[in-house]
C-alpha cells in the first residue's frame, strides 16, 4: 500500500508529523519553514484589500485514502472537530479496494444576458448561424488555453424569463488546470458587443456560472458489511440516506456532511470554496427538489455501496493558488497532476466524509467524537497546557459537563496543585 497509510500518525506531536513528512520526502526545509510560520502577511496583502492580519485555520492530513489504486495524503483545512479523523477512518474502512473516482473534461460556461431583444427567436437563429465565427473570435481572448488543448469549445443560446423573454448566450470553455473564472469572464466581456451586434438588444450581465454541470466529478466505494458492523448497520445507513431523499431538512444536513470534506480540501488548496459550495447545492436541487448528492444501496453480497456525483470546478494553477505558498505545499503533499485529478480526490473525500457521518449517526451518535475534541478545545481555551490538557478533557468527559466555565475551573485547580 502506498504511503497514505501512516501508522499512528494521529498520535504524533505536531512537530513529529511535519518531521515525518519531511523524512518521507513529501516536504523540504522550505516547506517546513513555511508551515511553521504560516501565510506571510506580505502575501496576504496581495490577496485581499485592507488587510490587517490573517485568519488561521488548522491544516491537517487525512490518511488511508486509496483512490483509483493510488495512495494519497490529503491536506484539509477546517476548524470543525472530528472531520479529518472521520475522513481518515472512513478511508481506512474502505481498504484494500478504496475509492474509484472520475471527472469529466474541465468545461465551464460563461453567460451573456441580453435584454430588450427585438425578436428573441430570430436572435437565437442568428447566434447559432454565427456559432463557428463566434467561437473563433472568442478563442482570441482565451489567452494560452487554446495552445494547451483548451479554450472555447462550444456555444449555445436560449430564451428565458417568460413574458420578459431574455436571451442568454453561453460560451463553453475548457479551462484545463485552472478553475477558470478570470478567463471565462474576460471572454464573455470581450465578446458581448459582438453578440449584441448579431442578436440585437443590450448585454447586461457577462459572467461565468458556478453551476458547472459540464464539469462533473463522481466517486464510488464499497464497504464490506462485516467491516462496518454487519447487515443492521448497512440497513440503517441506507435508511438514513432515504430519510434525506424524502426530507429537505435532513437533506441539507446530509449534504453539509459531504461539504465538510469537500470544502476542507478546496480551502487547503486555495480553491474558491464559495463557488464549489454554490455549485454543489444548486446541483442538489437541479431536479426541482433538493436531494442528497450521494446515494447508498446494498449490493448482491449485502455490502454497502456509496456513490456521489457533483460539479467540482477546481484548479491547480492561477489566482490565489499561485499566490498562496501554503496552498502550493498542500498540492505538493497531494501530488495531483491535473485539475481533473484534484476533482476526483475531492469527490472521494466528500463521499468518505458522508459515510463517516452516517456511520456515526446510526451507531454511537455524532456527538461522541465531537465532544472529545470539543472538550480539548475548551481545555486549551481555558489555559491548560501540556499533560494538563488531557487531564482536563478526561474530567470534562467523565462528568459530561463540557462547558468553558467547567474547563476553566478544572484548569485552575490543576494549576494551583502544580504550584504547591
Amino acid at each position: 500500500m502506498p504511503a497514505s497509510r501512516l501508522h499512528n500518525f494521529h498520535r504524533l506531536g505536531l512537530g513529529e508529523r511535519v518531521a515525518l513528512l519531511k523524512e518521507m520526502g513529501v516536504l523540504d526545509d522550505g516547506d517546513v519553514d513555511l508551515l511553521c510560520k504560516g501565510l506571510p502577511l506580505s502575501v496576504a496583502e496581495r490577496m485581499a484589500e485592507n488587510v490587517i492580519s490573517e485568519q488561521h485555520l488548522p491544516l491537517g492530513i487525512a490518511t488511508n485514502f486509496k483512490i483509483n489504486g493510488r495512495g494519497y495524503l490529503i491536506p484539509m483545512a477546517t476548524e470543525e472537530p472530528s472531520v479529518i479523523a472521520a475522513a481518515s477512518h472512513a478511508a481506512k474502512l474502505a481498504l484494500p479496494e478504496g475509492f474509484v473516482a472520475s471527472a469529466s473534461r474541465p468545461v465551464m460556461r460563461g453567460q451573456i444576458q441580453l435584454a430588450n431583444v427585438p425578436s428573441p427567436d430570430d436572435a437565437i437563429r442568428k447566434i447559432m448561424n454565427s456559432r463557428d465565427e463566434l467561437i473563433r473570435k472568442a478563442n482570441g481572448f482565451a489567452g494560452s488555453l487554446p495552445s494547451l488543448g483548451g479554450g472555447v469549445i462550444d456555444l449555445g443560446a436560449r430564451i428565458i424569463g417568460g413574458e420578459e423573454r431574455m436571451v442568454v448566450v453561453e460560451f463553453y470553455v475548457d479551462t484545463r488546470d485552472a478553475m477558470g473564472a478570470n478567463a471565462i469572464n474576460t471572454i464573455v466581456e470581450r465578446m458581448s458587443s459582438e453578440v449584441e451586434g448579431i442578436a440585437g438588444g443590450e448585454a447586461i450581465l457577462r459572467i461565468l456560472s458556478n453551476l458547472a454541470t459540464e464539469r462533473i466529478a463522481k466517486a464510488k466505494v464499497t464497504y464490506k458489511r462485516e467491516t462496518i458492523g454487519g447487515e443492521g448497520v448497512v440497513d440503517r445507513i441506507i435508511g438514513a440516506y432515504r430519510f434525506a431523499c424524502y426530507d429537505i431538512y435532513r437533506a441539507a444536513t446530509h449534504n453539509k456532511g459531504i461539504m465538510n470534506g469537500v470544502t476542507a480540501v478546496a480551502l487547503a488548496t486555495s480553491n474558491d470554496t464559495r463557488a464549489v459550495e454554490a455549485g454543489a447545492h444548486a446541483y442538489a436541487s437541479i431536479s426541482g427538489k433538493y436531494l442528497p448528492l450521494s446515494k447508498w444501496v446494498k449490493d448482491s453480497k449485502g455490502d454497502l455501496v456509496g456513490e456521489i456525483e457533483m460539479p467540482l470546478a477546481v484548479g491547480i494553477l492561477g489566482g490565489a493558488i499561485k499566490v498562496n505558498p501554503i496552498a502550493q505545499i498542500s498540492l505538493k503533499i497531494l501530488g495531483v497532476r491535473s485539475a481533473t485529478e484534484l476533482a476526483e480526490v475531492i469527490c472521494a473525500v466528500g463521499l468518505a466524509q458522508n459515510f463517516a457521518a452516517l456511520y456515526a449517526l446510526v451507531t454511537e451518535g455524532i456527538q461522541k467524537g465531537h465532544m472529545k475534541l470539543h472538550a480539548r478545545s475548551m481545555a486549551i481555551a481555558a489555559g491548560a497546557s501540556g499533560d494538563d490538557v488531557d487531564r482536563v478533557v478526561d474530567e470534562l468527559l467523565r462528568g459530561g459537563d463540557i462547558r468553558f466555565s467547567k474547563a476553566k475551573e478544572v484548569t485552575e485547580r490543576l494549576q494551583l496543585r502544580s504550584t504547591r
